[in-house]
């Protein structure tokens, strides 16, 4: 120690000009001398790390693998980044920890040696390093999201021409069909026959119809241009409709149970919206129930809102792709052979929400599904 401080001056005036700390130790691994910028990187004031181990500064943990490092060091006796890619802590005086680089200089000095350590405070490098590879991850898994997006969509978009195609090309074969059918049967007492054969173009016209009208309605949404009438009426009226016109549609032994408790009900709402969507769910319910299956109809009052729920056994939606299932034109893997655009949902919900109500589900596949419309107390428009 005496050796730096009759040479004091000329240590000073080399070390207090660099940034880095500056501490050196003799082979006892004791402080003999420290600059400025290694006191305040170590929290220590001026002169107080003399005399003390450098163990003082390094974090309790590495003690004893520092002791087989220090005097491997000492033998080879030469320059070296300290770590050797490893992670460096250097321990503060209030004990907290943080990130170094440390450079080993050894030398001899009137007939003693010693070790010349350049310690770096890198916190703010390994804060940045860190950030940078969380930017980059979060970038990643936003490319990797995007990606994922839009194969979804390029597959919905394959499915929705299959759609279309199917949808469009079926009731038109029929019309075709019944027409050089209809040419056939020329006789008076074939008139049932043609009879037959003229429903079935007027149903296939009028489902052709529905389609093309689902199409207009998607863009109506889309432009704004849709009109809404907030007005109060009985719900019993409204699910009377509904149900008479789903009842058209049962499969053999199906069976719709009205609810009981909505004689007296008023609804402020828009009417046909609520149809709409109340339709909507019950002919989905019917057409993807099986035979002498039970739909039920349940309404009941909450704080503050109307509940309606349509709950069926049918085929269910499957659990993974029931994240879509409100998407436009999109269709259930085990709902492909069955007749549909995929736009129903997608529609009532987009009606729904721009009138301040909420449409959800639950769905357990080959179970069946409960749809449920949530009807604020207090309508908006």
């Amino acid at each position: 120690m005496n050796v730096f401080e009759k040479n004091s001056d000329i240590f000073n005036l080399l070390s207090e000009g660099i940034s880095e700390g500056i501490i050196l130790v003799n082979i006892k691994q004791q402080i003999v001398s420290t600059n400025s910028s290694a006191e305040e990187m170590f929290g220590y004031d001026k002169d107080e790390l003399i005399g003390k181990s450098l163990d003082c500064i390094i974090p309790k943990r590495y003690h004893d693998k520092h002791e087989g490092h220090f005097s491997s060091f000492i033998e080879k006796s030469e320059k070296r980044k300290m770590g050797n890619g490893r992670d460096l802590s250097g321990l503060r005086k209030n004990g907290e920890e943080f990130p170094v680089e440390a450079g080993l200089n050894p030398f001899k000095l009137y007939g003693s040696s010693y070790i010349m350590a350049l310690i770096t405070d890198i916190t703010e490098r390994r804060n940045y390093t860190q950030k940078l590879e969380k930017t980059v991850q979060e970038r990643t898994k936003q490319l990797t999201n995007a990606l994922v997006k839009e194969k979804e969509l390029n597959e919905l978009k394959t499915r929705f021409l299959s759609l279309v195609s199917h949808e469009f090309k079926t009731p038109l074969s029929s019309i075709l069909t019944s027409s050089t059918l209809l040419s056939k049967y020329t006789e008076t007492e074939q008139q049932e026959k043609r009879d037959k054969h003229v429903n079935t173009i007027k149903t296939k016209v009028r489902q052709l119809n529905t389609i093309l009208n689902d199409f207009l309605s998607v863009e109506r949404l889309e432009l704004g241009k849709v009109n809404y009438s907030i007005e109060e009426f009985p719900l019993s009226r409204l699910v009377n409709e509904v149900v008479y016109d789903a009842n058209m549609l049962l499969k053999t032994g199906q069976n719709i149970r009205y609810p009981d408790n909505i004689d007296e009900v008023l609804i402020t709402f828009d009417e046909k919206t609520l149809a709409l969507a109340l339709s909507n769910l019950l002919h989905n319910a019917v057409k993807y129930s099986s035979e002498d299956s039970i739909i039920k109809i349940l309404f009941k009052v909450e704080k503050e809102f109307l509940i309606l729920e349509v709950i069926d056994e049918g085929i269910g939606i499957p659990e993974e792709q029931q994240k879509h299932i409100f998407d436009r034109y999109f269709r259930a893997e085990n709902a492909l052979l069955i007749q549909g655009t995929g736009i129903g949902l997608n529609i009532v919900k987009q009606h729904l929400e721009n009138l301040g109500a909420i449409l959800t589900f639950i769905s357990e596949e080959n179970i069946g599904s409960t749809f449920t419309i949530q009807i604020p107390k207090a309508s908006k428009i």
